[in-house]
This record gives C-alpha cells, sequence and structure tokens, in this order.
C-alpha cells in the first residue's frame, strides 16, 4: 500500500506561528542542543535553531477537510515548528521523527480513534517495521486515518493517509 506522511499543512503553519490552536501566541524557543522533532517539516532541529512551541488540534483541520467530527478525540497539544518558513518534508516515511516509543493511532471518517499500535524498541526509525504495521492499520476499511504520536509525551508526529 502506498501512503502519504503529511506535516502540518501550510496555511496551519502560517497561523500557528502567530496564534496557536488554544488561541494563544506561539512560545519562541532555542533549540541549544537540536534535535526537536519539527512538525513542519517531518525533520529535527538543528543546534542553536530558533523553533517555537504552539498549541495543535491534529484533528481539525482533517475535520475540516472532510466533514468529520472528532467531539472528544480533537486533542490539543503541543509541537514544535520552525519560527520561520521551512522546507517542505521529504516524500516517504519520516524516519527521523523514529524514537524508542512511538505510537500509530488510528482514525475512522467520522473522527473517532479505532485501535492503535505501540512501536517498541525504536521500531519506529525502521520503515519496513513502521510500514508493516501500517499496512496492518490499513488493512481494516474502517481506518481512514492514522496519527503517529511519541508515547513519552503524548505529542502528534505527523499524519499518515493512503495514497
Amino acid at each position: 500500500m502506498e501512503y502519504q506522511f503529511r506535516a502540518i499543512e501550510p496555511e496551519t503553519l502560517k497561523r500557528l506561528r502567530h496564534l496557536d490552536d488554544a488561541g494563544r501566541p506561539p512560545r519562541p524557543y532555542l533549540d541549544v542542543e537540536g534535535g526537536s522533532p519539527m512538525r513542519c517539516c517531518l525533520g529535527r532541529a538543528r543546534p542553536a535553531e530558533e523553533i517555537v512551541l504552539a498549541a495543535y488540534a491534529p484533528l481539525r483541520g482533517w475535520a475540516a477537510q472532510t466533514g468529520a467530527d472528532p467531539g472528544p478525540y480533537e486533542e490539543l497539544g503541543p509541537v514544535y515548528i520552525h519560527a520561520e518558513p521551512c522546507s517542505e518534508p521529504a516524500p516517504g516515511y519520516p524516519a527521523a521523527l523514529g524514537g524508542p516509543l512511538r505510537v500509530f493511532r488510528a482514525y475512522t471518517a467520522q473522527g473517532d480513534i479505532h485501535g492503535g499500535r505501540l512501536l517498541a524498541d525504536g521500531l519506529s526509525a525502521d520503515p519496513d517495521a513502521a510500514l508493516a504495521v501500517l499496512d496492518e492499520l490499513f488493512a481494516d476499511p474502517e481506518v481512514a486515518l492514522v496519527h503517529a504520536r511519541a508515547v513519552e509525551f503524548g505529542c502528534f508526529l505527523y499524519e499518515v493517509r493512503r495514497s
């Protein structure tokens, strides 16, 4: 199966750099050591790079596009994005956002959670292992969308859709 690995939409990023989904200005942040997972380009921040921390509701844009109603599943959480516009994500699986514990959370077309899978032991950095899990999740016709999240903090990392 072919997938689209999606960062936060450019128009949403433009807005988040000024006013986040909680209605507050984002917090500027200097990533001294680098390595923060960037949700704008699906890479990692470089050392001493200026980024911002913003509240983001990852189901909101998808729901607006599709007419879904995520109701109580419309979570709000922190994301790192570049302070200035950056490059588009590279095509293919974003292994750079892999980590020791990741979860793929599946959603129905209505916006309800429909299962998920834990990727432990760094398997989220292994494209073959991660794609096999996505194949399992998307084999269920009820699954319309998958979010990748960091287990340690619960943060949204990126969205996966069927191509």
